[in-house]
């Protein structure tokens, strides 16, 4: 696998080795012993997978400690704009995003690390997300950041009439109302 730094170094794009041949393809789509030695050591403790229409955007989405996450995102089906805002105050990208297209097509994987918001909006007809997590998740611990607060200025590349939203993500706090992490505090 091939790892990538983003602009934001501790955000990842990690690109699997891909085994094409007459049949198909197959890839190792998550190694524990290959992630520890190219990206983060981390044990990753919980699965989930959703399943979206075009539009439909889940986020920003975090939890704070002592359940804080990191994320390893996929898409398995369809493609989306995957985004990870850095909710560290103090941090020297603090309140700045990365956005990067996952889709099943070039298989890329981002990682979230503890301390970022998450969210993703679907740009292909339908798609199917699974991410995996290093912490389980606590209801207690939610958090969640308003997907079009003007400070972060996230371009989501899909008209604002066609977004779908549900409920609880039309009324989240903005950046400077939300709660935060500690860029000084190790969240491992």
């Amino acid at each position: 696998m091939n790892v990538t730094k983003t602009s934001i170094p501790e955000v990842l794009i990690i690109e699997p080795k891909v085994f094409y041949d007459k049949r198909g393809y197959f890839f190792e789509s998550f190694s524990q012993l290959k992630f520890e030695e190219s990206a983060f050591k981390t044990r990753f403790v919980q699965d989930n997978e959703s399943k979206s229409q075009y539009g439909v955007l889940r986020g920003l989405h975090y939890q704070l400690p002592p359940f804080a996450q990191s994320k390893l995102v996929k898409v398995v089906s369809g493609k989306v704009l995957d985004v990870a805002v850095d909710i560290r105050k103090g941090s020297p990208t603090f309140g700045q995003y990365v956005a990067a297209e996952l889709s099943s097509d070039n298989k890329l994987i981002m990682f979230i690390p503890r301390g970022f918001a998450h969210g993703f909006i679907v740009l292909s007809e339908e798609c199917i997300f699974q991410y995996k997590c290093d912490n389980y998740y606590s209801v207690e611990s939610e958090g969640a950041l308003s997907w079009n607060d003007p400070t972060v200025a996230i371009d989501w590349r899909v008209p604002l009439n066609d977004i779908s939203l549900s409920d609880k993500d039309k009324n989240q706090p903005s950046l400077q109302n939300a709660k935060l992490f500690d860029y000084n505090i190790n969240l491992y």
